[in-house]
């Protein structure tokens, strides 16, 4: 994993915990329900991690993806099926999601490349 994503990872977990610490009970209500959304349902949490990736993308949120990229990898996600994800998110977001792609592209290499070391 690249060190600008381990860090991306860490200051992410770092800021979840400050939150979760000092938020009010509304913030924890929302970031519990967040959580919930992803939990096996009708749709299995995998499938749910795709959405949330194709969701961030459209949405242009950089830490979004990464972390859905995160989620999709450990989720067992195929390259393949990353990308085609990406697709529907470019196709859905238009031209503006262009960056926000190339860089998913260069997460999901960084991810695979620590996966295989």
């Amino acid at each position: 994993m690249s060190e600008s994503f381990e860090a991306y990872q860490a200051e992410r977990a770092r800021l979840t915990e400050l939150v979760l610490e000092h938020g009010t009970k509304t913030t924890k209500r929302f970031f519990n329900l967040d959580s919930a959304a992803y939990r096996d349902g009708a749709l299995p949490a995998r499938t749910k991690e795709l959405l949330g990736l194709v969701a961030s993308a459209v949405l242009r949120c950089d830490d979004c993806i990464r972390y859905h990229l995160d989620q999709a990898v450990a989720g067992g996600w195929s390259d393949e099926e990353i990308r085609e994800a990406l697709d529907v998110a470019l196709i859905v977001g238009g031209s503006i999601t262009i960056p926000h792609v190339r860089r998913a592209y260069g997460d999901l290499e960084g991810l695979r490349a620590t996966a295989d070391e």
